[in-house]
């Protein structure tokens, strides 16, 4: 049986019982008296130090510690990409923006701060000259804060801090990007124990997703050996916080950062290695006479079918008409639906990843009593 803590009135009542057992004709139960308050206040202490001891077991492993402790597993057991230990920290972000000027050759000097709309202050990282003409120049840009705040959508406008006389006060960002948050304690604590359980093997297919995983931002990983040929291997990957409006898929910079690192620690004998951002795929969903059709429920079902496809998508992977009807079950409130295309939906490649399309409701069709259409045979009374 699991261990339980003994509750403060069971504590005191072995400490009674152990004076009692103890010293022949005393009474540890008599109220008020010295023995009493004695077996007492040392039942309590006993019972604190229980409670210390069972807190204590749930840190000493994985899978049940806290923050504090847990980062002590992941420092034991994971080197990330940038040769840290335990927990991803934050990244900042980097990119381009455009500046132009009034006077040609105009420098404009490497740490200049720039200020984004995002609220997040950024420097340059080299010095450029404006061009004639007024013509845009480009110019290497990185946030001053870590996380994924300071990443920037093309099209945002920059403010200039002090531009020196002969730059405009403003620039034009192309892409600011790879800023990702810290991890967090599911993400760190899935880690781990996949660490545990699948320890390193000189290239093995769960070598590749561990070396995918240690970049900041990855959150997803999977890896395909013979994709692509004798000797190949190929691996995918998710970012579903870092790049959550694109509802989680990769940009070419991630890519090519993932594809970085994992050459490092690859083994060299293997031919190539391709590290592809998954393809998209919806997954539509139509559902029919729901009950009670309101607009909490159709959001706990939405979010239930994101869930379901959250657990069970990977590369390739078919999502069944019965996880639907399951999902939609589960969800708290659902008393009665119908699932009107109740065929699977199959991925069109390997590459492709399911992904939530549109949920589409509507009523219950219509019934005819005369024809039986819609609704079950009426027989004729006898």
């Amino acid at each position: 049986m699991p261990w339980a803590t003994p509750t403060l009135k069971e504590v005191r009542g072995l400490v009674r019982d152990s004076i009692r057992g103890r010293l022949p004709g005393a009474d540890a139960v008599i109220p008020n008296s010295v023995l009493r308050v004695l077996s007492d206040s040392q039942g309590a202490l006993c019972h604190l130090t229980l409670q210390y001891i069972d807190w204590l077991a749930l840190q000493l492993l994985p899978d049940t510690a806290e923050t504090e402790w847990l980062d002590r597993h992941g420092d034991i057991w994971l080197v990330n990409s940038d040769g840290t230990t335990g927990r991803k920290l934050a990244t900042l972000a980097e990119g381009i923006v455009t500046i132009s000027g009034t006077v040609p050759g105009t420098p404009l000097p490497i740490a200049t701060r720039l200020s984004g709309i995002n609220f997040v202050d950024y420097e340059t990282t080299e010095t450029v000259y404006v061009a004639e003409s007024q013509a845009p120049v480009p110019v290497n840009v990185r946030a001053l804060d870590p996380g994924s705040a300071g990443n920037a959508t093309a099209g945002d406008g920059f403010v200039v801090q002090n531009p020196p006389v002969g730059v405009d006060g403003s620039a034009v960002v192309v892409e600011i990007t790879g800023g990702a948050d810290t991890e967090n304690d599911d993400d760190l604590r899935e880690r781990v124990l996949a660490r545990i359980r699948q320890p390193p093997m000189g290239g093995d297919l769960t070598d590749y997703i561990a070396w995918a995983e240690a970049v900041p931002g990855v959150t997803r990983a999977w890896c395909a050996p013979l994709e692509q040929g004798i000797g190949t291997v190929t691996v995918r990957f998710m970012m579903d916080d870092l790049r959550a409006e694109f509802q989680g898929f990769p940009s070419a910079s991630d890519v090519t950062r993932v594809k970085q690192y994992i050459d490092t620690v690859r083994p060299v004998a293997v031919k190539e290695v391709y590290v592809v951002a998954p393809i998209p795929q919806r997954v539509d969903v139509f559902i029919q006479d729901l009950v009670p059709d309101t607009t909490a429920i159709r959001s706990a079902i939405e979010a239930s079918l994101e869930a379901m496809i959250l657990q069970w998508a990977k590369p390739g992977q078919p999502i069944y008409a019965a996880w639907k009807y399951y999902a939609i079950q589960n969800t708290p409130g659902v008393e009665h639906f119908d699932l009107l295309f109740t065929q699977d939906d199959y991925m069109p490649s390997p590459g492709h990843l399911p992904v939530l399309g549109d949920v589409v409701y509507s009523p219950a069709p219509p019934t005819f009593p005369s024809t039986g259409i819609g609704t079950t045979p009426q027989l004729p009374e006898p």
